[in-house]
């Protein structure tokens, strides 16, 4: 599926599983902002919105609710990342609440969080700065999780080097002749890897089979290797 699907299905489970100011942040919250955040940075760095959270509850240091615009949590480790426009965080007119944000951006560092602000004009100008920053600071921590995992064997791990090398279609084929294993094994590890999220099958027209099987990108490709 695309960004557009999986990000409908995200954001309508994460409300299914609200309630009260939780939900109501999240269907107010969430506006064009965050989104173009996910679709044009998060989206095209990983692939999917596993472990991210939109508009997450944290309790400042008076205990009173503050609603982080992403968190993503992929382990023992906390991310928070805000999406910052230029006008409301620094030509804010209302000097104690510029105040508070600042502490509060404090406390979350306190309270175990990283704190990542995202400027908002790059997220429209200069999406791929954003990711080459933020490639480096993810990438160990999300590396450290799938070893911990171990989420894929090696043969697996083989069949996604020659996907990101060739960054075309695979048939299983093709890995008979790249890995020298027999069709059948070849047809057992695309099914599992598509299972997995990394390929979609793609159905001949013709004979309503699976023929082939499209790559789906993914963070992990730039750590994999």
């Amino acid at each position: 599926m695309g960004f557009t699907e999986e990000h409908r299905k995200w954001v309508e489970d994460h409300i299914s599983r609200r309630t009260g100011e939780r939900r109501g942040r999240l269907e107010r919250g969430h506006g064009h902002g965050e989104r173009m955040f996910l679709e044009k940075v998060w989206w095209p760095m990983m692939g999917h919105f596993n472990d991210l959270h939109p508009e997450y509850e944290v309790l400042d240091w008076r205990s009173k609710p503050y609603f982080v615009d992403f968190v993503w949590k992929p382990g023992q480790v906390k991310f928070a990342f805000e999406v910052k426009g230029y006008g409301p965080h620094v030509q804010n007119t209302d000097r104690t609440r510029y105040r508070q944000e600042l502490n509060r951006e404090t406390y979350l560092q306190i309270a175990g969080y990283r704190v990542v602000a995202i400027p908002y004009d790059d997220l429209d100008a200069s999406p791929d700065l954003t990711i080459t920053l933020l490639r480096p600071l993810l990438m160990p921590y999300l590396a450290v999780k799938m070893e911990e995992q171990g989420e894929f064997s090696r043969l697996e791990r083989d069949i996604l080097r020659i996907a990101v090398r060739t960054n075309e279609c695979i048939r299983p084929v093709d890995l008979v002749r790249e890995l020298g294993i027999d069709l059948r094994t070849a047809r057992k590890y695309m099914k599992s890897l598509s299972e997995k999220g990394r390929f979609n099958p793609v159905v001949s027209q013709a004979s309503g089979r699976v023929c082939r099987y499209e790559y789906v990108h993914s963070f992990s490709d730039f750590h994999m290797w």
